[in-house]
C-alpha cells in the first residue's frame, strides 16, 4: 500500500458543500484506505495499491463526479511529493519576511513545458514573485491575492488547471498525515 494525498478544485464553494466526514465516504467507496480528510477545503490523505497517478487521480474524479453529481479536479500527489513541498523553500527567507502576503502553491497535473514555464515566469514581477518546482507553481504575493494584479487566468490558459494551497497548509497537511 502506498499514502497519498488527494487536493481537491472547487470544494466547499458556493453551494457545492460536503462534509470531511461525506468526503472520506466517498474516498472509501472507491476502495481507497485509511481515508483521512483535513480541513473542509478537499485535502484528503489515504492509501491504496501503488498505481499510476494519472489513473489513480481518474478513478477519484469518476467517483467524486457520481457521487457528488459535479467535476471535481483532483492533484494527487505521494507522501513524499507532499513532504518535499512542505520543506522546500522556493524563495530567500528575506523575500518571504518582507511580503504581506502568504506564499501559495498551486498544484499542478504535470510538469509544464519550458515554453509554458518561460511565459508564466514573464508575467510575475516584484508585486507578485514566480517560481516553479516539479509539478508546482510557487507564488510569493506582496499582499492579499485580491489586491494582485498578477494575470491568473493568463496563467491557468498555459499551464492548465490547478488547486492553490497556502505553503502552510501544505505543511500542516504534512505534518499530520505524513510525518517525517
Amino acid at each position: 500500500m502506498a499514502a497519498y494525498a488527494a487536493f481537491l478544485r472547487g470544494i466547499n464553494l458556493g453551494r457545492r458543500r460536503i462534509s470531511g466526514g461525506e468526503l472520506c465516504e466517498a474516498f472509501t467507496a472507491l476502495g481507497l484506505e485509511d481515508v483521512r480528510a483535513f480541513r473542509a477545503s478537499g485535502n484528503v490523505a489515504f492509501t491504496a495499491r501503488r498505481a499510476r497517478p494519472a489513473q489513480l487521480a481518474a478513478r477519484i474524479e469518476e467517483g467524486l463526479e457520481e457521487t457528488l453529481g459535479y467535476s471535481v479536479p483532483t492533484f494527487l500527489r505521494s507522501a513524499e511529493e507532499v513532504r518535499a513541498i512542505a520543506v522546500h523553500e522556493p524563495f530567500e527567507t528575506s523575500l518571504l519576511q518582507a511580503s504581506g502576503g502568504k506564499l501559495q502553491v498551486d498544484l499542478l497535473r504535470s510538469s509544464p513545458d519550458g515554453r509554458a514555464r518561460d511565459a508564466v515566469l514573464a508575467l510575475a514581477d516584484e508585486e507578485d514573485r514566480l517560481t516553479f518546482g516539479e509539478r508546482e507553481l510557487y507564488w510569493l504575493p506582496s499582499g492579499g491575492l485580491l489586491e494582485s494584479a498578477l494575470d491568473l487566468a493568463a496563467i491557468e490558459r498555459l499551464l492548465g488547471p490547478s488547486t492553490r494551497r497556502t505553503k502552510g497548509t501544505i505543511e500542516q497537511f504534512a505534518g499530520k498525515h505524513f510525518p517525517p
